[in-house]
């Protein structure tokens, strides 16, 4: 078995910050994978760089806040851009993937967001990674400080209160969800990985 880690790479684009937070906690669970590394790709500038780090990694972790039910135009300009690894015979196929977004409303259609950020992925024939986790805050004796309190499972979600700095949310447990997604995507890479060098 290869001694080199699984390459976790986090694209995003964050409008206020508070994406950006939620991407940081994505890497961190990653990273706490070991065997795995991780790094965050911030999109607002599609330089070269960004380009050949994507190329490296074993998996990319799409993230962007939705904006008017979808996810915001300077990720749709990564996503367009993206046609360069589709049209070299799927530079990306058979990476993992997986998403996150963010909205200042509980549901904010934030659902469609994540199916954008899936049908993308698919498109260059990446494979997607959902959350593994049961939904949070659905019983009467549940808490909002439960994991996966939106319920979520295409990816993770997170809800920032419009008068509320990056720096006070979205709220830990969107954060823990996060990073829990980080987790799952970093141990599902390695296992991918292990079948590619056994197949």
């Amino acid at each position: 078995m290869s001694n080199t880690p699984a390459r976790i790479a986090i694209a995003f684009h964050s409008g206020f910050g508070h994406t950006g937070k939620q991407a940081e906690a994505v890497a961190a669970g990653a990273a706490s994978v070991p065997g795995a590394v991780a790094e965050l790709v911030p999109l607002d500038e599609l330089t070269e760089d960004v380009w050949e780090r994507l190329a490296a990694a074993d998996a990319i972790v799409f993230g962007a806040p939705t904006y008017m039910g979808s996810p915001s135009s300077v990720f749709k300009r990564f996503a367009e851009e993206s046609v360069r690894a589709w049209v070299d015979n799927l530079a990306w196929r058979d990476k993992i993937a997986a998403g996150f977004t963010n909205s200042k409303a509980m549901s904010g259609d934030k659902l469609n967001s994540l199916v954008d950020l899936a049908v993308f992925a698919a498109q260059h024939g990446m494979i997607w990674v959902g959350l593994d986790i049961y939904p949070g805050w659905a019983e009467s004796t549940a808490s909002i400080e439960d994991l996966n309190r939106l319920g979520s499972w295409l990816g993770a979600m997170a809800q920032s209160d419009a008068d509320l700095s990056a720096e006070k949310a979205p709220p830990a447990t969107d954060l823990r969800t996060a990073h829990a997604l980080g987790v799952r995507v970093a141990t599902v890479t390695q296992r991918h990985l292990r079948g590619a060098l056994a197949a």
